[in-house]
């Protein structure tokens, strides 16, 4: 019998890994667990769409289902753009890309390594000036990043938000000390 952990990493392993949050989860993790649970269906990945559903389908012995519109609709293979001169550099949007695909620094400009854009659309709500869209990936730019590429730098990207958290509260626990 499988362990549903491991039955999760299976349906984890299917899921196109953009952490997008259109499933209604944190992630494509969350996700998988839920849908192992029996607490969300295999049809709420927009992403993934009707491809990834009757793979999730299979693997768990489901009937496919078509995708739920609240999640969204599947579109075209799509990328971040910024809109350089009407970037002011505030940043907001490195944090939010959940696979580091946008290179700039605070007060500079910012761009999208497209070639690593995984189209999760989450760069676009932090941005105040609306210097952000999406684009229909071009004919002949390289294909989307992998799955396994975009988990694997999805967990750097964490681990390095959870190793600078720790820097900025011990750093602080210091400055409280030094105050007493």
């Amino acid at each position: 019998m499988t362990q549903p952990g491991s039955r999760a990493a299976e349906v984890d392993a299917l899921l196109p890994q953009t952490q997008c949050t259109r499933c209604g989860f944190d992630g494509c993790r969350p996700y998988a667990e839920a849908i192992v649970s029996g607490a969300a269906q295999i049809n709420q990945c927009p992403p993934g769409g009707a491809r990834t559903i009757a793979a999730l389908a299979q693997l768990l012995g489901r009937e496919p289902l078509p995708l739920n519109p609240a999640n969204g609709c599947e579109q075209p293979e799509r990328v971040a753009l910024i809109d350089e001169p009407r970037c002011i550099g505030c940043a907001k949007c490195l944090p939010a890309c959940p696979v580091d695909a946008i290179v700039g620094a605070k007060r500079h400009m910012h761009t999208i390594v497209a070639e690593l854009c995984n189209g999760c659309e989450l760069c676009l709500a932090p941005c105040p000036v609306d210097c952000i869209r999406m684009v229909e990936r071009p004919a002949g730019s390289p294909l989307p990043p992998a799955a396994a590429d975009n988990r694997q730098r999805y967990e750097l990207h964490n681990a390095r938000a959870a190793r600078r958290a720790a820097e900025r509260n011990a750093l602080l626990a210091d400055r409280k000390g030094l105050a007493r």
